[in-house]
């Protein structure tokens, strides 16, 4: 078996950045916030029993400055230091889980001074950032005395706030060692589209598909940065249910990313017809996505602005749509009265980092400029990000067409645009639920990089490598 047959390849084995990555960060950190401040990496989660847990993963701020999910462990900055302190290593957990690494090993592995979390004190006035669970907020909570609240990122005050935008600031744009580790996730999860063609035949499970690309996930050691979207009913936005049975004019839409040890997640969908051809009415519909996508990645630039992105995707959308013959009248005027959102409800996309929808803990004061606040608008509401676009960030582009029910048969919802709406031209796309096509994109001083550039997308190239794997 070839290493693209069983999805590894060793090359792609993930590198880890160097120790003096995260030291930079942490001096980052304290240049800007030299006050007193505590990141915690957060505790385990029971999935129904306290032995039986989730597997652990170190909050991202964490991650961020310390680079190892650690857990129980514990970040102290200020006063120009940096101090990790760990639980010591547990002598029965030898036992179950191996060897433990010493405070010492530690302390040598990672270039920071490290102690025992018992001699870690702590006081009101300390800021901190919100955990994303309970048990590590309540632990947090008796450690400083004051409540702080799980996963409350937009209703912080205080030096909470301030320790919360200085975090915002740094994470936004991302260093060499962060894109590289973006680079490294993107790469695996390219294995994980390409096999995921390659399984897709009639009359299996979505399963099936999705075992396939997280196996490729997992071979080349890494985990998935959320969960994997594979269906057949593309017009589910997040459906993460696997049972359905694949029928020849299905298409699949696979919204599958993989993420590093570190941390760092890539995020990327394609959409491919189960019998390996399009129908004319489903390349015509991806074409147009296609395009749509194009455009908006084009429109990814230094200094422009990722509302306009997402308003480039809709008015192309919109006037294909109308060249379609799918919507009537003139296509700026219907975009302005919210038509898009008929068929492409959310928004065109979000930063991505440490996390698949990155800082989405801190709530808007991440994804939105000082400012600028949600849009109540159909086209609008559901926009994570709303910034000025400047190189070293990460955005992904990944708009879409939807025939939802929820959306099209709502009549108070179709009503402003009961007369725009050709619903027999509509009904001839009928082999087409939902289809998305996403890439990750980096913003450059020259414009932008698109990432995930190699995972085929121009429906010539899906067919060609859904044929190859069936053996021409």
């Amino acid at each position: 078996m070839t290493a693209s047959q069983n999805g590894s390849d060793s090359t792609l084995w993930p590198t880890p950045s160097a120790a003096r990555v995260f030291s930079e960060r942490r001096r980052r950190l304290l240049d800007r916030y030299p006050e007193p401040a505590l990141f915690v990496a957060g505790f385990c989660r029971p999935r129904n029993f306290p032995a039986n847990q989730h597997a652990f993963r170190a909050e991202s701020h964490f991650l961020y400055l310390v680079g190892r999910s650690l857990e129980g462990a514990v970040l102290s900055t200020g006063g120009g230091n940096a101090v990790l302190y760990v639980p010591p290593p547990d002598a029965e957990a030898v036992l179950w889980a191996g060897p433990q690494s010493s405070l010492a090993d530690l302390e040598k592995e990672l270039e920071i001074a490290v102690r025992p979390i018992d001699e870690l004190s702590a006081s009101p006035e300390l800021a901190t950032l919100p955990p994303q669970d309970g048990d590590t907020a309540e632990w947090l909570s008796e450690r400083l005395g004051r409540d702080v609240d799980s996963g409350s990122g937009d209703d912080l005050d205080g030096a909470d706030a301030k320790l919360a935008d200085v975090m915002v600031e740094l994470r936004l744009r991302h260093d060499a060692a962060a894109a590289a580790q973006i680079r490294q996730a993107v790469a695996v999860t390219e294995l994980a589209h390409r096999g995921g063609m390659a399984a897709t035949r009639p009359a299996i499970r979505e399963a099936v598909v999705r075992a396939a690309m997280e196996q490729a996930i997992i071979a080349n050691g890494m985990t998935c940065s959320y969960g994997s979207i594979v269906t057949g009913h593309g017009e589910v936005l997040h459906n993460e249910r696997h049972d359905g049975v694949l029928e020849p004019a299905d298409l699949v839409l696979a919204d599958v990313g993989a993420e590093t040890p570190e941390g760092w997640a890539a995020d990327i969908t394609r959409t491919w017809p189960v019998s390996g051809h399009y129908t004319s009415t489903q390349r015509t519909i991806y074409e147009l996505v296609l395009d749509v996508q194009r455009a908006a990645i084009d429109a990814v630039q230094p200094g422009a602005s990722y509302r306009d992105v997402h308003h480039t995707a809709g008015r192309r959308l919109v006037s294909g749509l109308v060249e379609l013959g799918i919507l009537r009248g003139d296509a700026q005027e219907l975009f302005e009265r919210g038509a898009a959102a008929l068929f492409f409800p959310h928004g065109v996309g979000h930063l991505l980092g440490l996390d698949v929808h990155d800082m989405e803990d801190l709530g808007d004061r991440a994804g939105y400029a000082a400012g600028r606040k949600r849009s109540t608008s159909a086209t609008d509401r559901f926009l994570r990000l709303d910034r000025d676009l400047e190189a070293g960030m990460a955005v992904t582009v990944e708009p879409g067409f939807y025939r939802i029910p929820a959306i099209l048969d709502d009549s108070e919802r179709v009503a402003p645009f009961v007369d725009a709406l050709n619903r027999d031209e509509l009904d001839k796309f009928s082999d087409v639920r939902g289809i998305r096509i996403e890439d990750d994109v980096l913003v450059t001083a020259e414009g932008n990089d698109v990432l995930s550039r190699s995972i085929p997308k121009h429906p010539g190239d899906v067919e060609a490598t859904m044929r190859e794997a069936r053996g021409g």
